[in-house]
């Protein structure tokens, strides 16, 4: 029950404590949650930026519809994905693959061939999608950890991914922005705080076969 009270402990939150800093230990502990999301295939087509710098975090809240959580949350977490997923990227992977596990050729080989003629013919926006619907795996699992570790968090559409690409220079790495996650700790006039979780009754949300 332990991981089920965090879980109705955490919040989005809308008022970050601007004098209360992460330690590097909170942030090495996302940035390997982030690494150990499981993504389609395994691939991976994600990057995660993490931001603290508050120069950065001012001119990103411009185009953040003024959210004033980008500004004021100890760390800005941006996730983005891999603009181009195609042979090269998909060999890489392989090769990762071979030199930890030590398979051989053999049998690596036709999944390979597989995926890389399944990608050669998905047009980019198709890749794009997909690649996006891996980002939302890796901030729901994120915002998971995040409240076992009594981190405070608030998932972000609400961006202007083009001014993110561009101010923090990911198209010259071949990245997109797709979702933000400002994380820190909650300010206690945080009137969102207190308030009770709203979610419908477990019989409305689950069905069981």
């Amino acid at each position: 029950m332990e991981i089920i009270q965090s879980l109705k402990w955490r919040y989005a939150t809308k008022k970050f404590d601007t004098t209360k800093i992460l330690s590097k230990e909170k942030i090495d502990t996302l940035t390997e949650a982030f690494n150990l999301t499981a993504t389609s295939y395994g691939l991976q087509p994600l990057k995660l930026v993490v931001i603290h710098d508050k120069e950065i975090q001012n001119k990103l809240t411009e185009h953040s519809w003024n959210q004033k959580q980008v500004a004021d949350a100890s760390h800005v977490l941006v996730f983005c994905i891999e603009n181009v997923v195609g042979e090269e990227y998909i060999t890489q992977y392989f090769n990762t693959v071979k030199d930890i596990r030590n398979t051989s050729d053999e049998i690596l080989n036709p999944f390979k061939e597989q995926l890389i003629n399944s990608f050669k013919d998905k047009p980019s926006e198709e890749i794009s999608n997909w690649a996006s619907k891996q980002a939302y795996l890796a901030m729901g699992n994120i915002l998971t950890v995040c409240a076992t570790e009594k981190i405070d968090a608030c998932p972000m559409e609400g961006f202007i991914p083009e001014k993110y690409n561009e101010i923090l220079k990911l198209t010259e790495l071949g990245l997109s922005a797709v979702l933000v996650l400002p994380v820190g700790y909650r300010a206690e006039d945080d009137m969102f705080a207190d308030l009770k979780k709203v979610r419908r009754p477990i019989n409305e949300s689950v069905i069981i076969l």
